[in-house]
């Protein structure tokens, strides 16, 4: 059974966030290779949403609706709604994730 994934307007902001700040410090060549990795393990949730973890951040608050995937060091928050996977956050797990976390997802 496949899934529709869709990207959040935040989601697809943080991309394009990802792509300008390592096009403009380190290349476009390497902007797009982490581009494409990164929507490689977005496309893994058409078939296997399930398979991912729950991020302890937001365990620790007793919310268990999302799921995350990698693509190392960046991390890639979900949640599953019937047939649909909604993207909600794609962040450099080496950021202070429990203030992201919260100011994206929890409060929101």
């Amino acid at each position: 059974m496949r899934f529709e994934v869709r990207l959040t307007a935040g989601a697809l902001h943080d991309l394009e966030e990802i792509d300008d700040w390592i096009s403009t410090n380190d290349s476009p060549a390497k902007a797009a290779h982490v581009a494409a990795s990164i929507e490689a393990a977005i496309e893994t949730l058409e078939r296997f949403p399930e398979r991912g973890r729950h991020p302890a951040e937001l365990l620790a608050l007793g919310i268990r609706d999302y799921r995350e995937t990698f693509f190392k060091p960046y991390r890639i928050l979900y949640f599953v709604e019937g047939k649909r996977v909604y993207v909600s956050l794609i962040a450099d797990g080496r950021r202070d994730m429990q203030a992201l976390l919260s100011r994206r997802l929890v409060r929101s």
